[in-house]
């Protein structure tokens, strides 16, 4: 039996959730067992409280934008000496400059453009899948962290 691979899904709308976590289950990258949070704020918290293995997170909401909340998440992990965990942007936002900004200074490591496909979410999200079900057989997200290097060409490109 397959792990069980703890996903956090953050968007302020309901609907768009549900999306996400249907294709995700259809694209079969993992054994996922989602946890939903309506905006960054609400995810930071649940985040703080419980460990996940990997978040997908979309750009614009209200209270705490995604950028902010990868940042945020970034700086948690590192301050309590956490391996960082896979943290995809799932957003409308299509720009080199967001996906710059996401990838390089908020260290968010995929970046998916609504709408998507769940062949698209196969494709670009294997390495961020395969890494999060390492974290939890490993026993769980929250492992002493390691150096990790990479910018914008070699997150979306490989």
């Amino acid at each position: 039996m397959s792990v069980k691979v703890r996903a956090l899904v953050v968007d302020d709308s309901a609907v768009m959730r549900k999306m996400v976590m249907r294709s995700l289950t259809q694209a079969e990258l993992a054994d996922f067992e989602f946890t939903e949070a309506a905006d960054g704020a609400d995810a930071l918290q649940k985040f703080q409280e419980q460990p996940f293995e990997i978040a997908f997170i979309d750009w614009n909401m209200p209270n705490m934008t995604g950028y902010e909340l990868v940042c945020a998440i970034r700086k948690w992990e590192s301050e309590h000496g956490y391996q960082p965990i896979p943290l995809v942007m799932v957003t409308s936002e299509k720009t080199m400059g967001k996906m710059q900004q996401a990838l390089d200074e908020g260290g968010a490591d995929a970046y998916i453009a609504k709408p998507f496909t769940v062949e698209e979410l196969q494709s670009k999200l294997r390495k961020c899948a395969a890494r999060a079900r390492e974290l939890a057989e490993a026993g769980g997200a929250r492992q002493p962290a390691q150096a990790s290097s990479g910018g914008l060409f070699k997150r979306l490109f490989g």
